[in-house]
């Protein structure tokens, strides 16, 4: 018999949890983002999706953040609005994704407490003004032939409520990723 391809056993575990993780994290996102609009502009709300985006960054890191984000904002757009929207903000949310998993991870060895605190909401602001008035911005510009001031400027409520939205979501994020860290080294520890 020939050697077996494709990884040992506990790999392909690995990658079929991180795989159905990011699926959950996908849906989540999704059915928040249709089922809990709370409008605070014009047409603009806080997107509940965002809360599931933050675990998953603070919780998996920044691939998996990214990926929650930008696949979330997919099927959303594709159920609601079709691609109107879609390109800038997904591309903006992977953008995110990518700043706050790695930054996050990089704030977790801050002390003091509220030092690491007000680093963490720094991010938060630097990483959603990169991704929405940035990214999402320069997208929206090159597709729609608008100046980029005059989109950035269209983005600037969206900024400001998923900047609120993944601050808010920050303590829970941390209290799962407590919860769910002792879970998995308990579970460690009886193996």
């Amino acid at each position: 018999m020939g050697a077996r391809q494709g990884g040992s056993k506990e790999e392909c575990g690995g990658t079929v949890r991180k795989i159905s993780l990011l699926g959950v994290g996908i849906a989540l996102f999704v059915v928040l983002s249709l089922c809990l609009q709370v409008p605070v502009f014009e047409n603009y709300y806080l997107c509940l999706g965002y809360a599931v985006m933050m675990v998953w960054c603070f919780r998996f890191g920044p691939a998996a953040g990214a990926a929650g984000g930008a696949g979330g904002v997919v099927i959303y757009c594709l159920l609601t609005s079709g691609l109107r929207g879609m390109p800038g903000w997904s591309l903006g949310n992977a953008a995110i994704g990518v700043l706050l998993g790695g930054g996050l991870r990089l704030c977790a060895k801050i002390r003091p407490r509220t030092v690491r605190a007000f680093a963490q909401l720094a991010l938060i602001v630097l990483a959603t003004a990169v991704g929405i008035l940035g990214v999402k911005s320069l997208t929206e510009c090159l597709l729609y032939a608008q100046p980029f001031a005059v989109r950035a400027a269209k983005n600037m409520a969206a900024f400001i409520a998923d900047a609120v939205m993944l601050a808010v979501s920050l303590p829970a994020a941390a209290f799962l990723d407590g919860r769910t860290g002792k879970a998995n080294k308990n579970r460690a520890m009886s193996s």
